[in-house]
């Protein structure tokens, strides 16, 4: 039941179901083996359909994001190490995944026109979520302080 307001859910052949909550179609995505709550624009009967053919590609797509991904994280966390001993040592780019967790993926509008976030908390900034945000594959930035959709 969806109650009065509410609206049914969305069963994608790929994604799933997705239940609209707070403006955005939820579920989950599996990245990189991890299970991760998916957020999609869209209206009050569906999702947006350019963002769920978006997000049916992303587990694809991830394996090629992770080097621009991985260099933004090190770049990020490189002025942490200098101030810090507290901080884990960490050698190169590549040696970020295991003091960094995804928390999130959306796709959402940005200026008019779709894009990828995904959220991460890092071992080494404690107050902020990261985002790495793609459109049409690229890296755009990556957002030193971002809210869960």
């Amino acid at each position: 039941m969806c109650g009065l307001f509410g609206s049914p859910p969305f069963v994608d052949p790929q994604l799933g179901e997705l239940r609209r909550s707070g403006r955005l179609w939820r579920g989950v995505l599996n990245l990189a083996d991890v299970s991760v709550p998916l957020a999609l624009s869209g209206t009050r009967s569906e999702p947006d359909s350019a963002a769920i053919e978006i997000a049916r590609h992303i587990p694809a797509s991830f394996p090629s994001w992770r080097p621009a991904i991985e260099r933004e994280l090190f770049e990020h966390y490189e002025p942490y190490a200098e101030a810090d001993e507290d901080v884990p040592e960490i050698g190169d780019p590549a040696g970020v995944w295991p003091h960094v967790e995804a928390l999130f993926v959306s796709v959402t509008p940005l200026s008019g026109q779709p894009v990828v976030e995904i959220g991460y908390e890092v071992a080494w900034d404690e107050e902020h979520t990261l985002g790495a945000r793609f459109r049409d594959g690229q890296l755009l930035e990556l957002s030193g302080s971002v809210l869960a959709p």
